[in-house]
């Protein structure tokens, strides 16, 4: 007998909002994202074991990661 298992992490778009870039300053669209990780059994997604809430702008590119509570707080348009 034998198992199939991993990991298995999914990118979600939350919205996207108007703000000014902590890295660059410039006031562009801001991206959030939810990417969460679940451990699979047989490929079916069973155990959430992280989800991680990032922002990333759209005119420089930068990156990061911003707690739970942030993103839920931000008006996504």
């Amino acid at each position: 007998m034998f198992f199939i298992f991993g990991l298995r992490t999914k990118v979600d778009r939350s919205g996207v909002v108007q703000q000014v870039c902590r890295h660059c300053g410039n006031h562009a669209a801001q991206v959030i994202t939810r990417r969460s990780t679940k451990f699979t059994l047989f490929f079916i997604p069973l155990i959430p074991i992280r989800t991680r809430y990032a922002q990333q702008c759209t005119f420089c590119g930068a990156q990061y990661e911003i707690a739970k509570s942030d993103a839920q707080r931000l008006p996504v348009g």
